[in-house]
């Protein structure tokens, strides 16, 4: 199996498995249901954050794609902290805004760079 696969295996499993165990834990009065909402979504973020981190490492087969491989990483990583770290201490409908801010920020930033990528390349070019 592909080493890559392996770890996307392991976050599905781990985040399944939390929310079972909190679902659990929530069912015997340990933790309420917005606690329990909040562990299981901060976990997304904190899978965002794993996946930039993981982007630059990739292969890549030219200096561009490498480029835009580390933009596209930092971006992701920083907003899937930012998601993460909302759905832990800001109230649900913050969470919620500005969770998904953060992640629609992350992705424009890297559509951006490569817009001005390509739109360098085209420019030295012509």
């Amino acid at each position: 199996m592909n080493r890559e696969l392996i770890g996307y295996f392991a976050w599905a499993l781990g985040i399944v498995a939390v929310a079972l165990g909190a679902s659990y834990a929530r069912k015997l009065g340990y933790i309420d249901g917005e606690t329990t909402t909040r562990v299981v979504i901060g976990l997304n973020g904190l899978m965002i954050a794993w996946m930039g981190n993981r982007m630059p490492k990739a292969v890549a087969p030219s200096a561009r794609i490498r480029q835009v491989k580390r933009v596209g990483g930092w971006s992701m990583v920083l907003s899937g902290l930012v998601y993460a770290g909302l759905w832990a201490f800001a109230p649900v409908p913050v969470a919620v805004a500005g969770g998904s801010a953060a992640v629609i920020a992350g992705i424009a930033v890297t559509l951006g760079y490569c817009l001005r990528l390509r739109a360098k390349a085209k420019a030295k070019a012509a």
